[in-house]
Formats: C-alpha cells, sequence, structure tokens
C-alpha cells in the first residue's frame, strides 16, 4: 500500500477482512484508566501486526483536542509477533467530546521494496569470496529485523557441485549439519557452504526420515509425497516441481499394490527397505518378504523411476527383518496382507520406482517446499495439504527459514535467522519468496525452517540457531569444491 489507511479499532480481531479505510475508530472516553487504554491499544497491536506480518503502523488523533497528549509511531521492531512492543509516551488522557484514536496502517503489502532487496544483495562486491566463484555475504536489515546469510556459487564453473546428504550416511537418523559436512565423501571434493534439508521425522524408530523424496550421489534413499522436490538432472542443472510418487509392486497373480519407501509402515499399507534403512526393518507384525533383486540392480543402488524383476528369497510372517546387502524387504502390514495372495520363494515380484516427473537421471534431490519462486514470479503460498493447525498457521508467520535458489548464473543457499528479539524476526514464506524474487532468483523452494534453519560456511556455522545451539536435523545440502585454489577464510 502506498497510501495509509484508518483500521478498524473495535472488533478489529473478527472484522480485518473488511475494508482498511473504514472510519469506525476508539472513543478515547470509554476508558477511565491510563492503564486500561495502553493495555487495549497495545493488545490491539499484539493481535495486527499477527495478522499483518510486514505492515508499519502509527497512531493519530482524529476530531476533538486530547489534551497534553504525545504519542509515536509504532515501529515495525515494535510490532507484535516480533518483539515486546515498547510502551508508547502517550499523557494526559484528557480528551474533549469528539476525540478519538486513529490507528493507522502505513503500509502492508507483504513486499519487499525494490531497494532494499537491492541492499541485501547488492552485488558482486557484497560477497566475501573464500575460492573464485564462491562467496558468502551476512545480511543485516535492523529497520526489521532480519539476519539473513547467503551463499552464493557460480554453477557455470565445473569445479563446484551441490549435494545431497543424510544424517549417518543412511535412510534414517539423524545428525547435525557440520556432522554431515564432515561424513561428504572426500571423493566429492572440499565442502564450501551447506543449509538443512528437508521437513522430517524428529522421533522413535523412524527419526530422521524425510517428509519428501531424497537422492544421494543416484541412489534412492526416500520416496516423494506429491510435495515439492529440488534436484539436479545429469548434466548438474537444478530443478524444482512437485513429484508424485507412483511406486507399485506387481505380484505373481497380476495384483498391484502401492509402496512407500524406508519409512514407517502403517497396518494397511506396504513399504519397501533398502539396506540404507540400517540394520533392520524396526516393523512388527505384518509379512515380510525378501527380494533380491535381478538385472543390473542387483550391484547397484535403487534408483528413481527404474522397473525392477525380483526374485522372492524368503517369506516371513513376523517383522523386524535384518537388511543385508544384495537384498530388499517388501514390509506388508497386517491389515493389508490379508488381503494378498499367498506367495512362495522363487516366485518373481516386478518393482516400479516411478515418478509422476520421471526421475531418471536425477543425481541428486531433496524435498521439501513450497515452491517460491517459478520462472521470476512469486507463487501464491497455499496449503494444499489441506491440514490444519502449527503446520498450516506457520506458513503464514514469522520463523527461522531456509531456501535453495538459482537464476542463470549462481545457485543460492539461503538461511533466515528468526525468532530473536533484536537479532531476526525470522520471514514469512510470502515475504521469503518476495525477497528471493527480488534478489534475482528465477527459481527458488523453501526448505525445512524453525529450530532446525542451520547455515554452515567454510568450515563453521555462520548463523544463530534459535534453539541456542545445531538441531540434529536429517539431511542437508552441500556445495563441494575441487579445486587446488587456496582457500580464505571469510570475515
Amino acid at each position: 500500500m502506498t497510501n495509509d489507511h484508518p483500521i478498524i479499532c473495535r472488533g478489529i480481531a473478527h472484522r480485518h477482512s473488511a475494508s482498511l479505510a473504514s472510519a469506525e475508530t476508539m472513543d478515547l472516553m470509554r476508558f477511565r484508566r491510563r492503564s486500561d487504554f495502553l493495555k487495549y491499544f497495545h493488545g490491539l497491536g499484539r493481535c495486527l501486526a499477527r495478522m499483518f506480518p510486514a505492515a508499519s503502523f502509527r497512531v493519530g488523533l482524529a476530531g476533538g483536542v486530547l489534551s497534553g497528549s504525545k504519542s509515536e509511531p509504532i515501529s515495525d521492531s515494535q510490532a507484535p509477533g516480533k518483539s515486546e512492543p515498547k510502551r508508547s509516551r502517550l499523557s494526559g488522557l484528557s480528551a474533549s467530546a469528539g476525540a478519538a484514536l486513529v490507528l493507522v496502517m502505513t503500509s502492508c503489502d507483504g513486499k519487499i521494496s525494490t531497494a532494499t532487496a537491492a541492499a541485501a544483495t547488492g552485488g558482486s562486491g557484497k560477497f566475501a569470496e573464500v575460492a573464485p566463484g564462491i562467496g558468502y555475504v551476512n545480511e543485516r536489515i535492523p529497520k526489521v529485523p532480519w539476519s539473513i546469510h547467503i551463499a552464493r556459487v557460480d554453477r557455470t564453473l565445473p569445479e563446484y557441485s551441490i549435494h545431497s546428504v543424510h544424517a549417518q550416511r543412511s535412510a534414517l537418523g539423524l545428525g547435525s549439519l557440520s556432522d554431515q559436512v564432515r561424513e561428504l565423501p572426500a571423493s566429492l571434493g572440499i565442502p564450501v557452504a551447506a543449509v538443512n534439508g528437508d521437513f522430517y521425522q524428529r522421533d522413535r524408530a523412524y527419526a530422521g526420515d524425510p517428509r519428501g523424496m531424497q537422492v544421494v550421489a543416484g541412489e534412492l534413499l526416500s520416496s516423494p509425497t506429491g510435495g515439492a522436490v529440488f534436484w539436479t538432472d545429469a548434466s548438474g542443472q537444478p530443478h524444482a516441481t512437485n513429484v508424485v510418487s507412483l511406486f507399485q509392486s506387481t505380484w505373481p497373480d497380476g495384483t498391484t499394490i502401492p509402496f512407500g519407501l524406508n519409512q514407517e509402515r502403517r497396518s494397511d499399507a506396504s513399504v519397501l527397505y533398502t539396506p540404507a534403512a540400517g540394520p533392520s526393518t524396526h516393523t512388527s507384525g505384518g509379512r515380510e518378504v525378501i527380494l533380491v533383486p535381478q538385472g543390473d540392480t542387483a550391484v547397484g543402488p535403487l534408483r528413481s523411476d527404474q522397473e525392477i524383476t525380483a526374485v522372492i528369497h524368503e517369506v516371513r510372517d513376523r517383522g523386524d527383518t535384518e537388511l543385508k546387502a544384495g537384498q530388499w524387504v517388501l514390509s506388508i502390514g497386517p491389515g493389508l496382507a490379508r488381503k494378498l495372495p499367498k506367495v512362495s520363494p522363487g516366485a518373481l515380484v516386478r518393482i516400479s520406482t516411478t515418478t509422476s516427473i520421471g526421475l531418471k537421471d536425477a543425481g541428486e534431490a531433496m524435498g521439501g517446499g513450497p515452491i517460491l519462486v517459478r520462472n521470476g514470479k512469486r507463487q501464491k503460498i497455499t496449503n494444499l495439504s489441506g491440514s490444519g493447525g502449527y503446520e498450516s498457521s506457520s506458513m503464514y508467520e514469522r520463523h527461522p527459514r531456509t531456501a535453495v535458489g538459482w537464476d542463470s548464473r549462481y545457485l543460492y543457499l539461503i538461511q533466515v535467522d528468526g525468532r530473536q528479539e533484536g537479532l531476526s524476526v525470522g520471514m514469512t514464506l510470502e515475504e521469503l519468496g518476495a525477497y528471493m524474487a527480488q534478489m534475482g532468483c528465477t527459481d527458488a523452494m523453501n526448505l525445512d525452517g524453525g529450530g532446525s534453519a542451520t547455515f554452515w560456511f567454510n568450515g563453521k556455522i555462520r548463523n544463530s540457531p534459535c534453539d541456542g545451539r545445531e538441531r540434529p536435523i536429517a539431511n542437508a545440502l552441500v556445495i563441494a569444491r575441487k579445486s587446488s585454489t587456496e582457500e580464505r577464510k571469510a570475515p
């Protein structure tokens, strides 16, 4: 918005979608004590800032006379949800008849000004390079405040590559970002930058199971669930879009059933476990079919968009089957097992890892979402899953954020600190998308945020995690460099 808009001061929590140009104001005579007014006013401010996190407000007098009064603007840093509002100095609440206080919204369009975005990205001079083509900047925008960490890599240089990694070099398990960087195979190069990856299961036997798809060095560790996926193709070019799993097994009698991959198995579902899941399936009950893949897959890892024939080696009517090299276990929940035909060792089962878009050549892949920028345009943030609660509301609130984006030359890893008064309040997804679009990203995708949001660059964690320490996470994106160029320490 470019003009000031008076805000309704009565019933705003229930009528915030009404016209912001409403002339209804608050009669100061209804308050007998100054403390009552301040309590009402600042409570209203907290409500407004939660509804309009990108807004700025100020207070003014409409009609009558407010004797001896002195008011101050309410700055962004005073707005609720960002920090506890400072008490505006209002004195002498002696008002003549007809005096009213008007709360005025001075801006609220969810956008970041072009000037602010330009200042945040600056140009090549803003990035401290540790080697040709790789740089880092920590942008501070005290007005909000925001603390934004950005790694920029010239993806036209062949010595740089981006990798999807998982904690403990497995499909399950948790580990800090620092630990995952240290575990990067030396053959991939020297790690120079990294951020946390996908949302994930945080506890129990399947802790570290990514919510979405993950491919590590061509090996399929986790299946897509319809959400956004970032991946690189055979030439290393980045892409991001929503991916749906079409994974299914075909039994000897032609029966087909969908399956998940290396995840918790429900009673009415089936899950394929590979050796990447650990020592065993961790299941209880049901039927477990031990498979031996044939052909090229017998000596290589499971990949996306394959059609594989496997021989049934053994059928077990109990869970927690041991996982061995060269074998898979198709675990069938007890509710589903009762509906399937009996099978015997030696029979053939067809395994398909087909996806909705075809990712056979994906070298690396990481789930996340939503898509923030596509073809240079900000995407509207919508809750497509239909879920409620925190998962839905947090999309429109300010929290720590992590994202990956790119343009025709550079790839960016971005992390925004949050939940820290005086340092950084975090961003809404709308703000993050606007920020990345205005800094020049043609495409960008959100990753896990909150306490998981972590940024590593040139040997150490650069951001301020809101938990006060690194949180154990499932996976990460790591930029590596294969070069003998001498490294220079970033400031």
